[in-house]
């Protein structure tokens, strides 16, 4: 499962609902949640983000928290 997916999960979130307010196809919905390969696009997140009324900027940072500059 992706950050976006445990994201959903915990905020028990319908990926459905969001797919279908966002106009994101259902299976790259699935994708963006399970698949750690998927690239989320920022477009994409940010309308994941309106659709749970929940900040982009607080989505982006939890989505992308184990992300670090190289030493």
């Amino acid at each position: 499962m992706t950050e976006l997916g445990i994201y959903l999960t915990k905020r028990s979130i319908n990926r459905s609902d969001v797919a279908r307010k966002t106009g994101i196809n259902k299976t790259r919905m699935s994708d963006l949640s399970n698949n750690p390969r998927t690239k989320l696009r920022v477009r994409e997140l940010y309308l994941i983000a309106l659709a749970i009324e929940a900040d982009p900027s607080e989505l982006f940072i939890e989505i992308c928290k184990d992300y670090k500059l190289p030493k």
